[in-house]
């Protein structure tokens, strides 16, 4: 999704414009086909072929802690010493920073991953914008917001009507501005308008592992804790306590799918005292282990 969003916008601007504004190539290690994450394969040229470039885009996907390539490294180091603009798309942000060639740069990658880069790389200001520009280095939260990305360095190369006609090639109604949140806002995720239940559950997203009492999540969102509890089997049908583990046992799932972190350290990420306080929750809540939900991962 991010590859298409990124490439589309420019292929459309060539088409609307009647010439060739941007020419791209697609490159990788070896060279030759990469699959995707949808199971697409793409042919590509090897770094080693790499015609000379403008700009570089890196595209990454899932199981992003296994990608360390020195040659992809390498080659990243010598385009930022020839003064190049280097980008990165979701979890690509990842390889620009283990080059290191984001110290000293604002960058964002995808929500899923701030808080997994921000341990990694404590001193890189990160943020959580749909996407960054600071001089040089470009880099985006993915999906769909490398259009957004785009059609901005559409209208910077050349000008806005030609991004604006872009987007209406793609329906796309409304460019968004770099600062917009990454995130549905709790509100359309949950279906819920009470701006107390709302500001509830962002506290229970904002700490899974550190867990704050219910009581004081009920007082920051200005609820008594009965009023808290009445308004949560209304709306869920549950306890907020079994709430905030549901929310907590969902980020476990994620990570269990997309992650080689270990089980027991997903655990305490998650707000869980070891694996198997977490793994008879989890058994519970979806039906099998974690080490069943990361085999049954790793086979698809």
């Amino acid at each position: 999704m991010a590859f298409a969003s990124a490439s589309e916008p420019l292929r459309a601007a060539n088409r609307l414009a009647g010439k060739n504004l941007y020419a791209w190539h697609i490159l990788s290690p070896e060279g030759g086909a990469v699959t995707s994450s949808s199971g697409f394969d793409l042919q590509t040229q090897s770094l080693e072929n790499a015609p000379a470039l403008d700009r570089v885009v890196i595209v990454a996907s899932l199981d992003i802690e296994k990608l360390h390539d020195k040659k992809v490294t390498n080659f990243l180091k010598r385009l930022a010493v020839g003064g190049k603009a280097l980008g990165a798309l979701s979890t690509g942000t990842f390889v620009l920073a283990r080059a290191g060639l984001l110290s000293g740069y604002r960058c964002t990658l995808h929500w899923e991953s701030l808080r997994q880069f921000s341990e990694e790389f404590p001193t890189i200001q990160v943020c959580r914008e749909i996407y960054v520009r600071d001089r040089n280095r470009w880099t985006c939260a993915g999906g769909i917001a490398a259009v957004d990305m785009m059609l901005d360095q559409i209208s910077s190369d050349y000008n806005g009507q030609l991004a604006a006609d872009v987007a209406d090639q793609f329906m796309h109604s409304r460019i968004r501005g770099a600062q917009e949140q990454q995130r549905m806002e709790i509100q359309w995720r949950y279906g819920v308008h009470d701006q107390r239940i709302n500001a509830a559950i962002a506290c229970m997203e904002e700490n899974l592992e550190n867990l704050i009492e219910i009581g004081e999540i009920a007082r920051q969102s200005s609820l008594s804790l009965r009023h808290m509890e009445r308004l949560w089997l209304q709306h869920f049908g549950m306890t907020p306590q079994r709430f905030y583990v549901s929310v907590r046992l969902k980020e476990a799932r994620r990570l269990l799918r997309e992650s080689t972190e270990p089980i027991v350290s997903i655990a305490l990420r998650c707000g869980f005292v070891s694996a198997s306080h977490m793994g008879s929750a989890y058994k519970r809540t979806f039906g099998l282990s974690p080490g069943e939900e990361r085999r049954r991962a790793d086979r698809h």
